[in-house]
């Protein structure tokens, strides 16, 4: 989603191809996420020529709290460290202290961070999908 960010600050929609090959993941996985992450309303597609992913410029920032959640469910921010149904304060794991902190650190960090903020603060810099020498569709 980063990638697809950056690509749009630059008038570019990146296809799947395209991304799969930036992020390094294989292309049927990329694919399958971006079906779904579409049909949540996350990313839009045009296809053709000039097509490919975009975020929507009309909808609020997206912060990766809500990507995480829509993907893997909420559980990061609520579960035990070692993914036991009875951790609690009450009856903690050997992890439950140290991983509650370390569960509030991370709720933090990816509540205060959107993907347009993440895609501007990475503009310029030297990342593996920065690269200027992809082909632009069309």
């Amino acid at each position: 989603m980063v990638y697809i960010q950056m690509q749009n600050l630059k008038d570019r929609r990146p296809g799947v191809a395209e991304i799969a090959h930036e992020i390094e993941a294989p292309y049927f996985f990329t694919a399958k996420i971006f079906q779904r992450l579409a049909k949540q309303g996350f990313v839009r597609s045009l296809k053709g020529k000039g097509g490919g992913f975009f975020l929507d410029p009309e909808k609020n920032d997206l912060s990766l709290k809500e990507l995480i959640i829509a993907i893997e469910g909420a559980e990061l921010f609520v579960g035990c460290g070692f993914g036991l149904k009875n951790c609690d304060e009450e009856n903690p794991c050997p992890l439950h202290h140290q991983y509650g902190a370390i569960r509030d650190e991370i709720n933090k960090l990816v509540t205060g961070e959107t993907i347009q903020s993440l895609a501007q603060n990475t503009l310029g810099k030297t990342l593996a999908f920065s690269r200027e020498s992809l082909p632009t569709n069309g």
